[in-house]
């Protein structure tokens, strides 16, 4: 190799590439396993992408075993490509929890990522908050049997340098509510306690069909399970359109924890994720209420400052290439891309109010109630099927429509 080297412990470090050589190097001495490939591992046998079930689900809460809410304990690992692990570090913002837990984002492991996320772009390819090389470090810390892969979000003990949970279905609820102690006492209600019903509902009907749509469209092997993923994404899109027409946000005039998932999937669409699933039937700004309701999303600071879109835009361009990406994603104006006219305001009885306060007289313990568990984590491939979902209420309808928003 024409790297020059230093040496760090046992490892040879290169100061000049992050190869895959040094990517070994560090495996061996951290004792972690190639990431598996979920293209191999996480399809069922129709060819149909079922994703891995989340293994560090325990809760946040007062039960015994669960996890105790703690300022300065807690980091959350992210990647910018990746919209599960988006959706948390826009709620800690939006909740004024930034100062209280970390945030760390990772990037592949040596040339062609053979052991997943790592810190490729931090000095000495470490982790700056705990020193390790791989993600799955923590995970193998934490359960030194598993097996799956290391995903992002993950959120982690940085003093026991432990995984504490990957369950993108419930972090940011763990944020919204266990964490509620350590938010301002004018913190926003994201997952207020007399609709999480329905925000859960809304949330488990959008995972199968939008926010896992775009990955069981890229991964999957069989010609009908993506005709299948197609046809539901598809779908769905053109019930939250009818949704959007007359409702701000989601679930009315104000940003609830449905909103943090549904936008990471929309801004990405346009600007990468076209580029995994083949031939498209409509871009996102082919819907007018969809478009502008991302727009106005995007220009709201939690979220502008955690979305990188040329960042993601910009992927994997291939200088001298001859695809889209290569020759005009450098091109665009980003900025002016998501620019919005503020024209959705006339939606809303509260135009200049984003988010909903806590009730009056509410306190913390009020607030703070159990999760609900998701069958989309069930060790069960069958239960985890995209068809296995159910919503009481169209999702083109609004169920909180003058309500929520009195």
């Amino acid at each position: 190799m024409s790297c020059d080297f230093t040496k760090e412990g046992n490892l040879t470090v290169s100061n000049t590439a992050y190869t895959d050589e040094v990517a070994e190097s560090f495996a061996k001495e951290s004792g972690v396993n190639p990431r598996p490939n979920e293209r191999k591992f996480e399809l069922d046998e129709t060819g149909a992408f079922i994703r891995q079930a989340n293994t560090f689900i325990e809760p946040f809460g007062s039960e015994p075993g669960n996890h105790k809410a703690e300022a300065n304990r807690f980091a959350i690992y992210w990647a910018k490509g990746c919209h599960w692990s988006n959706r948390p570090v826009i709620t800690r913002d939006i909740l004024g929890l930034t100062d209280l837990i970390k945030d760390q984002l990772v990037t592949q492991t040596g040339e062609t990522n053979v052991y997943g996320h790592g810190f490729g772009d931090q000095e000495g390819f470490k982790d700056p908050i705990t020193g390790v090389h791989f993600l799955s470090e923590f995970y193998k810390n934490a359960n030194p049997n598993y097996t799956g892969r290391a995903t992002t979000p993950t959120l982690v003990d940085i003093k026991d340098l432990k995984a504490v949970n990957n369950d993108y279905h419930r972090l940011t609820n763990y944020l919204e509510v266990q964490f509620r102690p350590f938010q301002p006492k004018d913190a926003p209600d994201l997952y207020p306690v007399a609709y999480r019903k329905e925000i859960d509902e809304f949330n488990d009907w959008l995972f199968p069909t939008v926010n896992n749509g775009h990955y069981r469209m890229s991964f999957c092997s069989s010609l009908s399970a993506y005709e299948e993923a197609f046809a539901d994404f598809y779908a769905a899109l053109d019930k939250l359109e009818v949704r959007l027409s007359n409702n701000r946000f989601i679930f009315g005039d104000f940003i609830t924890d449905a909103d943090i998932r549904v936008f990471p999937t929309l801004v990405r669409w346009d600007i990468w994720y076209y580029r995994n699933v083949g031939p498209i039937h409509k871009r996102i700004r082919d819907y007018p209420n969809l478009w502008a309701y991302t727009c106005e999303l995007y220009n709201i600071p939690a979220f502008h400052k955690n979305t990188y879109v040329r960042d993601i835009a910009l992927r994997r361009i291939r200088e001298g290439g001859t695809d889209f990406a290569s020759r005009i994603a450098g091109q665009i104006d980003y900025e002016k891309f998501f620019a919005t006219d503020g024209s959705r305001k006339a939606l809303s009885k509260h135009p200049d109010q984003l988010y909903l306060k806590h009730p009056e007289g509410e306190t913390v313990e009020d607030y703070i109630k159990p999760i609900s568990k998701t069958h989309w984590n069930d060790k069960d491939i069958k239960v985890r099927n995209p068809n296995n979902r159910t919503i009481s209420v169209d999702p083109s309808i609004n169920p909180l429509k003058g309500i929520i928003d009195k």
